[in-house]
C-alpha cells in the first residue's frame, strides 16, 4: 500500500471517530476536502473498503453510512443496533448467535461469507426522554 493510501485511511478512520453517528462516504469526503480540495469520491471508497477488510470500520447497510467500529483490530461480526431518532450507532457482539445464525442458513446448503445485522429502533436516551404535547 501506497503512503498516500495509508494517510487517506488514517483521515477517513479519524473523521468516523470523531462523530457519533455514521457518516455517508460522501460526508466523510467534505471534511476531508477542507485539507485536500481534490480528494475524490473512489479515493473515499478505497479507503472505507480497505478500513472495512481490517475491522476498523462497518458499513450500515440500511443507511449506506459508515462507522468506525468500537471493539477495533477485532475480526468479528456485530449487531449494530441504530436510533432511528437520534441516529447513534450501538454495536454488539454475539458470536454464539452469530454461530446459530450460520448453523440455520448451511442447513440448505448455504455457506455465509458475512454476517450483517442491524436492528433499527430507539435507544435508552431517547426512549426516556419526554415527548412535548
Amino acid at each position: 500500500m501506497s503512503k498516500r493510501g495509508e494517510k487517506t485511511q488514517a483521515e477517513v478512520l479519524a473523521v468516523l471517530r470523531r462523530h457519533r453517528g455514521p457518516l455517508s462516504a460522501y460526508d466523510v469526503m467534505g471534511e476531508l476536502r477542507e485539507a485536500n480540495p481534490k480528494i475524490a469520491p473512489p479515493t473515499i471508497y478505497r479507503a472505507l473498503s480497505a478500513l472495512m477488510e481490517r475491522g476498523l470500520v462497518h458499513r450500515l447497510e440500511s443507511l449506506s453510512a459508515f462507522i468506525a467500529c468500537k471493539c477495533a483490530g477485532n475480526q468479528h461480526a456485530s449487531i449494530l443496533s441504530i436510533c432511528d431518532q437520534c441516529g447513534i450507532v450501538e454495536e454488539s457482539v454475539a458470536p454464539e448467535l452469530l454461530k446459530e445464525l450460520s448453523k440455520i442458513a448451511g442447513k440448505s446448503g448455504f455457506a455465509p461469507r458475512r454476517h450483517v445485522i442491524e436492528v433499527h429502533g430507539v435507544c435508552g436516551s431517547c426512549g426516556t426522554e419526554k415527548v412535548p404535547v
